[in-house]
C-alpha cells in the first residue's frame, strides 16, 4: 500500500493532486501540452504512474482538473477584491488589474495552440470555465449601464471585446513597464466601454 502523505486520506489525495498540477504547469511551460505524457507528469510530481489514474483518467482530465482548480482560486480572489467596491468604474478597474496578474500558462506554453490538440468535449469544458469569469465582467458592465456610468450598449459584445483585449496582452515583468502597461490597458478598456475617465 502506498505511503499516505498528510494526516488523512483526503489530505493525501489533495496533496497528490497539487503535486500533479504543479508538475503539469511546469512541464507545459517547458515543452507544451502536446509534448508531455502522463508518465512525464507523474515523474515530475514524484508519484507513481499508476497513482495518477486514481485521480485522472487521462492527460486531458488532468488538464481539466488543473483548470478547474485554478479558475476556482482566481474567482475567489477576484470576488474578494470586488467585495468592498460599489462603483462599477472602480469594479472594472479592479477586474482589469486582477486579469493582469494572471499567468496565462496556456497562451505562453510552447507548441501548438491547445484548441488544436484537445478533443471537442474537452474544448467545450474549457469554455465553461471561461464563462464563469465572464459572468463577473457581465455583472460589472450591466451594473454600470443601469447606473448610467456606462452608455447603453450590447453587453454581450462588450464582454467579449474586453476579455479578448485582456487575454491577448502580455504584461512585462519589470515593475515600471508593468505598471505602465496595466495603466494603459485600464484606460483603454474604460474608454472602450464609455466610462467617463479623465484624460491621461
Amino acid at each position: 500500500m502506498p505511503k499516505i502523505i498528510g494526516g488523512s486520506l483526503h489530505e493525501h489525495r489533495e496533496q497528490t493532486r497539487q503535486k500533479l498540477f504543479s508538475a503539469l504547469s511546469t512541464l507545459m511551460m517547458e515543452r507544451g501540452f502536446d509534448a508531455i505524457s502522463l508518465a512525464d507528469i507523474a515523474a515530475a510530481a514524484g508519484v507513481g504512474r499508476t497513482a495518477v489514474y486514481n485521480h485522472f483518467a487521462d492527460k486531458e482530465a488532468l488538464l481539466l482538473g488543473f483548470i478547474t482548480h485554478e479558475t476556482e482560486q482566481y474567482v475567489g480572489t477576484l470576488e474578494r477584491a470586488l467585495a468592498d467596491v460599489d462603483d462599477p468604474v472602480e469594479q472594472l478597474r479592479t477586474y482589469i488589474r486582477q486579469q493582469a496578474q494572471l499567468t496565462r500558462i496556456f497562451h505562453l506554453a510552447p507548441g501548438p495552440d491547445l484548441r488544436t490538440v484537445l478533443s471537442r468535449s474537452t474544448r467545450a469544458r474549457l469554455r465553461e470555465h471561461a464563462v464563469i469569469v465572464e459572468a463577473i465582467l457581465r455583472r460589472i458592465i450591466t451594473a454600470g449601464v443601469e447606473l448610467g456610468e456606462f452608455p447603453r450598449q450590447d453587453v454581450e459584445i462588450t464582454v467579449n471585446l474586453v476579455n479578448a483585449c485582456l487575454s491577448g496582452r502580455l504584461i512585462p515583468e519589470e515593475t515600471d513597464a508593468r505598471e505602465r502597461a496595466v495603466s494603459a490597458t485600464e484606460s483603454f478598456v474604460l474608454r472602450a466601454v464609455g466610462a467617463a475617465v479623465p484624460a491621461a
